[in-house]
């Protein structure tokens, strides 16, 4: 922290608006002020050196690359820095994947400002942060005795795929999405089918809202 205890704060977030809100929302705190900002993940990656911040916002879908890999890359330049992911998605379909990749907390766009303010004092502080729903199901899953379920095998971008193509997007979508070829798409569908021994989307699909991967 600095001399005055300011919290510096860096943004990275695809959408110009999101961005503008979220600054809003920060400039009504005294002891936080945004450093820098970025709309991909390469730039975010490039920048947030240059800002020194305390806590990184990170959107965890970016156009360019997913969040989780910025997350990594981050955390492997700067592992002091707290890495605050934020997303549109449901807490329990990123969440754990972001606490084991080295974020800090996780917590969705539809938070209350006063919500967002607490968790980036709470990082910035040296704490994790996780809403209340979400530490409730982290500890229903403490000592349970199961087997490890198949998507905790897949990559970042597989899970991201499965969780997608669930959702009813097609490999076309998916690509264009997410700034990837067709031919990208299709190894990353290929590979996870594989990996989950299912031998289509249908079966994919069923899958995900089985295990309540998709809404």
């Amino acid at each position: 922290m600095t001399d005055k205890a300011t919290i510096r704060v860096f943004i990275a977030d695809d959408h110009a608006i999101v961005r503008e809100g979220l600054k809003q929302i920060l400039a009504e705190q005294r002891d936080i002020i945004v450093a820098g900002e970025a709309e991909t993940g390469l730039d975010a990656i490039k920048l947030v050196g240059k800002a020194r911040p305390h806590v990184m916002l990170l959107d965890i879908s970016l156009p360019d690359r997913n969040g989780i890999e910025v997350l990594k890359q981050v955390k492997k330049d700067k592992p002091e820095l707290a890495v605050l992911m934020l997303s549109m998605h449901r807490e329990d379909q990123y969440a754990i994947r972001s606490l084991k990749a080295g974020a800090a907390g996780y917590m969705t766009k539809q938070s209350a400002p006063r919500e967002l303010v607490t968790a980036i004092r709470q990082v910035a502080a040296g704490q994790k942060y996780v809403s209340a729903a979400l530490a409730q199901a982290l500890a229903a899953q403490v000592g349970e005795d199961h087997d490890t379920p198949l998507h905790d095998a897949l990559s970042d971008r597989e899970y991201q795929t499965l969780t997608m193509i669930a959702s009813g997007m097609t490999v076309s979508d998916i690509a264009r999405e997410l700034s990837l070829s067709v031919k990208t798409v299709s190894e990353y569908r290929a590979r996870l089918l594989v990996k989950m021994k299912l031998k289509n989307s249908a079966e994919l699909t069923h899958y995900a809202i089985r295990n309540q991967l998709v809404g």
